[in-house]
């Protein structure tokens, strides 16, 4: 599974690079604290699999928490045909204690 560093998450949003940007985390979790990413809790990924099939070929990096439940979505979105899914390694948890 393809993964990606806080730091260069950080470096993306700052340069204003334009892609899809998961955060499946639960939604009071997002309320409490998020980056800026759209807020699509696990649980409900496979329901929005219709709403998610235009980004089949596209670049889709995903977190959450710590990056247990961001790896169990990128395998199911793989496994549902989704080419380039990666993961942010250490999810949030990582982001905010680089300082970010």
């Amino acid at each position: 599974m393809e993964n990606i560093t806080v730091q260069e998450v950080k470096d993306r949003l700052d340069n204003g690079e334009d892609f899809c940007f998961i955060d499946v985390r639960e939604v009071w979790e997002y309320e409490e604290d998020n980056i800026g990413a759209q807020n699509i809790p696990l649980a409900e990924i496979p329901n929005k699999i219709p709403d998610l099939a235009e980004l089949k070929e596209a670049e889709i990096v995903i977190h959450c928490k710590s990056g247990k439940r961001a790896s169990q979505a990128q395998m199911y979105l793989r496994q549902q045909g989704f080419g380039k899914v990666i993961n942010m390694t250490g999810g949030i948890d990582a982001f905010r204690a680089a300082g970010f």
